[in-house]
Formats: structure tokens, C-alpha cells, sequence
């Protein structure tokens, strides 16, 4: 046995993966009294939580701000010193690109369905036709929708709203957020408690609207418990944290090292395998023995480490998620200081001439960012790739434009990523940006590193739970399970370490 832990006992735990799961589950293990090793295969920690530096402002590299939907990320910032830090978004609200032109995404709804199909908001992005058939949601038996064991975001919208809703607010809402076609994802898991809903309050645009106002005891009964969805003007639904939302991984780093939690990074676990008091995992030279396994990783990753300890997790090897590549650009361009398109712009994907899928204006939407870049100077991030089935309704509605296609793949250089994201950049925000206008930039890569719920999500995430509860002493925590989303996957792993705790 290694030097590196203690004698394995039902006291001891290691944590495979560096990223907010693995560290939060290292901090919940390490509050309950064990003695707890994290094992990172990289030289950061946070995984899609980061940071880097672009034109001397150190900006966030992955996520960039949470859902509020529940107090799952606020509660964890409280908890480590940082909630006086957490702030809201410049009120501007977001825009969604259309092929005939930008609109304002409309104030309420969740998911991009509206409460109110008639709200002007809404009609001015639907039309008069879109708004009607929407409407028609309320006469609708609540069955319709509804009835199915599983269905996915957009069987659910096309059938209770109709098509417009679905291409002109939901595809781009869903497409810029979970980097998925609509018809792919499982709206129990990115909605939950919504198609319940349907049943208590008679329509959808009903059911929207309870979850809005944060929704009824059988509202949160049907949502598993979870508090539903509760979006208010888009843009608006989420916060974000002074100084970037990698300093939640900073703060949360500094209290593990204070509990005496062995963080070890560039340290690649390459096997897992069982020992008669726990389990045993091997990183290059080194073995690390523990009574209770952890693994945080990706779902590819995690299955493939686990899988010749535990066949049975095998058949539930989920695949990569999307590839998206984030485009953040430095600029000197007063003439964004009107902000031409609030906080951002989601693209439909139908949008011709435009390749990105979202375009998040950072210095119009955080205050703080804003005061730090100073006056006339801007920071934009364009977001790039969506899953295969959205990718390629892009692609069909671009045909007949003269814009160059682009992918996300690894023979994309980052040079033509720039010279995409100048002209996606001028499409959207309406104000030209040149390349001497940039006074720096970066392209930072996730390759399959956010998944998304697929319709059976819930099913398949049951039975990878049940075969981890099989053996006793070994949790799996992370998107792949928990679902996209700070809030979704701090809330998930608090909870599965709750239960094998107690």
C-alpha cells in the first residue's frame, strides 16, 4: 500500500476529479470527519469553472454566472465567506437573433415559453398567427403533452404552442443555455415540475406562470422536491459573483487546504479496482487506498475508469457532449457603451450569415466587469457549437449564405474562430468590430465537456445511481448526472453525499 493515505477504512475517501463537483463532494466529506484526498488530472482546479487572463482583466473562461432557480450556489457561497459578493446583472435583459432581425426576448417565461402569448414582447417576436396558435395552449386538454412516460422540450412546446414558439424563442433560449436542439432534451430534467404543472393549472402558459411566482407545494411535490424553474426577464434569471465565478473555486480551494483535504493536480487516476476494505486507485507510480470513491469526472471518463470494477456501468457510458468553443474578445469600442443588445443575443438556429449560437456582452451585463475594463472598453464572448441534431438545421438554413461554414472541430484554428467571431460579432451587436479594434483575445476549448439531459435522462441516471448503490462505497457526482448547470450540479452532488453519509 502507498504512503500517500491512511490505512483504507470506512473513514477515509478519494475524490477523482478537480472540477466544482469533485471539490464540493471533497468539502462535504471533509465537514463529515473523513480523511480525504482529491486527485486532479490537470494543473487547475474547477474544471469548467475557470479563469484566464485577456487584455489584463482576468475574466472567466467557463461559466460566468448561475442559475437562480434555487439558493443551491448562493447557500455554498455563504457557507465559504463570499455571499456579499454575489450580484445581479445589468437589468438590460438579452435579444434573440431572427432571420428577418433581432427581438427582444420577452420578460417572463421559462425555457423561452412564455406566460403570456400575448404579451407585446412576445407578439412582436411571434406575430399575430404565432401568438394565436399559442394561445390556443389554454383550451388544450391538459392530458396533451403530458401523457407520455418522456417526452423532450420540443414535443412538449410543438403540441401545446405550436411551431413558431418553438423556432423563434425556445431553439435559441435552449440552443445559447444547454447547447442542444430542443428535440433532444428531456424537459423533465431542464424543467422539472412543468408538465406536472400542465395538470394543476390547465395550460402551459399556466403552468410557466405558477413556476414564475415559484409555484405551489404540488408544483415543487411534482418538480421531486426541487424548487421549479423560476426565470424572470431573460438575461436576468441568473447571478454571477464580484470578481468572476472562479473565485467561487478559489474560496472554496482555501477552505479545503484549511480542513486539511490533500489536493493533488496533474495527477491522472488511471485505474480503480477493489480491495477487501474499499477500493484502490492507481495514478502513474502512486496507489491511493480509501474505504469511500468519489468520482467526479465527465461521464465518458467516469464510466471508462470504473467500468472493469463495476461491468454493469458499462451499458450506461453516456456519449460526449457537445463540443463549444468560447470566442472572448478585448475590445476598444465606445460605441458599445449604449448597449445595442442589452446583456446579449441568443441566435435561432435557422439564423443565415450568423455561426455563433450566443454572444454574451460581459461588460454590459456585469457592472463590476465594466468598471474594471473602464471607459470604451468591452469585453463580448461568442459561444460556438451545439449538438449534431441543432448543428445541422444551422447548417441547412446556411446553405444559400455567402458565410463560410464553421465547426467546432480540432481543425478549426483559432485564427479563423477569430476572424467568425468579428463578423458574428458586427452581425449582432449592429456596431462594426475589426480586428484593430481588438486589443486582445482568447478561444478556450470544452470538447464534450458539457452534457445535456437527453429524453430518458432521469431513467438512465436512476439506474447508474442504483449500480453505484450496489456497491456500497462508491458515489458518482457531476453534469453528466446532475445536469448543465452550476445550480443543478452543486445541488446534486450536496445531495448525494448527504445520502451516503447518513
Amino acid at each position: 500500500m502507498s504512503a500517500a493515505t491512511p490505512e483504507p477504512s470506512v473513514q477515509t475517501a478519494v475524490v477523482v476529479g478537480g472540477g466544482i463537483s469533485g471539490l464540493l463532494a471533497g468539502l462535504e466529506l471533509a465537514k463529515a470527519g473523513r480523511d480525504v484526498t482529491v486527485l486532479e488530472a490537470g494543473d487547475a482546479w474547477g474544471g469548467c469553472v475557470g479563469s484566464h487572463v485577456v487584455g489584463g482583466l482576468t475574466l472567466d473562461s467557463g461559466a460566468e454566472s448561475f442559475a437562480t432557480r434555487s439558493s443551491a450556489v448562493a447557500d455554498l457561497a455563504a457557507e465559504l465567506g463570499i455571499a456579499g459578493n454575489i450580484v445581479a446583472p445589468h437589468p438590460g435583459g438579452a435579444w434573440v437573433q431572427l432571420p428577418e432581425g433581432a427581438r427582444e426576448l420577452p420578460k417572463t417565461g421559462v425555457l423561452g415559453i412564455p406566460a403570456n402569448p400575448w404579451d407585446p414582447e412576445v407578439r412582436r417576436t411571434l406575430g399575430f398567427a404565432g401568438s394565436l396558435r399559442a394561445s390556443l395552449d389554454r383550451f388544450l386538454p391538459a392530458s396533451a403533452g403530458t401523457r407520455a412516460a418522456v417526452t423532450s422540450v420540443s414535443d412538449l412546446v410543438r403540441a401545446r404552442m405550436g411551431r413558431r414558439v418553438l423556432e423563434r424563442l425556445v431553439a435559441p433560449v435552449v440552443g445559447g443555455v444547454h447547447s442542444a436542439d430542443p428535440g433532444l432534451l428531456d424537459v423533465d430534467m431542464v424543467a422539472p415540475g412543468l408538465r406536472a404543472g400542465i395538470r394543476t393549472h390547465g395550460s402551459l402558459a399556466a403552468a410557466v406562470a405558477a413556476q414564475r411566482r415559484g409555484g405551489t407545494a404540488q408544483d415543487r411535490a411534482a418538480a421531486g422536491g426541487r424548487p421549479p424553474v423560476q426565470p424572470a426577464k431573460a438575461g436576468s434569471a441568473v447571478a454571477g459573483l464580484q470578481g468572476g465565478m472562479h473565485t467561487l473555486i478559489a474560496a472554496l480551494v482555501a477552505e479545503l487546504r484549511r480542513r486539511g483535504v490533500r489536493l493533488l493536480n496533474s495527477t491522472r487516476a488511471d485505474t480503480a479496482a477493489r480491495t477487501a476494505d474499499g477500493w484502490r486507485v492507481s495514478a502513474g507510480e502512486r496507489t491511493y487506498d480509501a474505504g469511500l470513491l468519489v468520482v467526479a469526472l465527465d461521464g465518458p471518463s467516469a464510466v471508462a475508469l470504473m467500468q472493469g470494477s463495476v461491468p454493469d456501468l458499462a451499458a450506461h457510458r453516456p456519449g460526449a457532449g457537445p463540443d463549444v468553443k468560447l470566442v472572448t474578445l478585448v475590445v476598444d469600442l465606445p460605441e458599445l457603451d449604449r448597449r445595442p443588445r442589452g446583456t446579449g443575443i441568443l441566435v435561432a438556429p435557422q439564423t443565415p450569415g450568423v455561426q455563433a449560437k450566443a454572444l454574451t456582452h460581459a461588460t454590459a451585463k456585469w457592472d463590476w466587469l465594466a468598471a474594471a475594463a473602464g471607459p470604451g472598453t468591452h469585453v463580448v464572448r461568442l459561444s460556438y457549437g451545439r449538438s449534431e441534431a441543432a448543428g445541422k438545421a444551422g447548417r441547412d438554413a446556411r446553405q444559400a449564405t455567402a458565410s463560410p461554414p464553421l465547426g467546432t472541430e480540432a481543425d478549426v484554428s483559432d485564427e479563423g474562430l477569430l476572424d467568425a467571431a468579428l463578423r458574428d460579432a458586427s452581425a449582432l451587436l449592429t456596431v462594426p468590430v475589426t480586428s484593430n479594434d481588438v486589443l486582445d483575445w482568447d478561444v478556450v476549448s470544452w470538447g464534450g465537456a458539457l452534457p445535456f439531459a437527453a429524453v430518458g435522462h432521469r431513467q438512465r441516471v436512476a439506474e447508474v445511481r442504483r449500480v453505484c448503490a450496489r456497491e456500497g462505497n462508491l458515489v458518482m457526482v457531476g453534469g453528466w448526472l446532475a445536469g448543465n448547470g452550476l445550480a443543478a450540479v452543486v445541488a446534486d452532488t450536496k445531495r448525494q453525499l448527504a445520502d451516503v453519509l447518513h
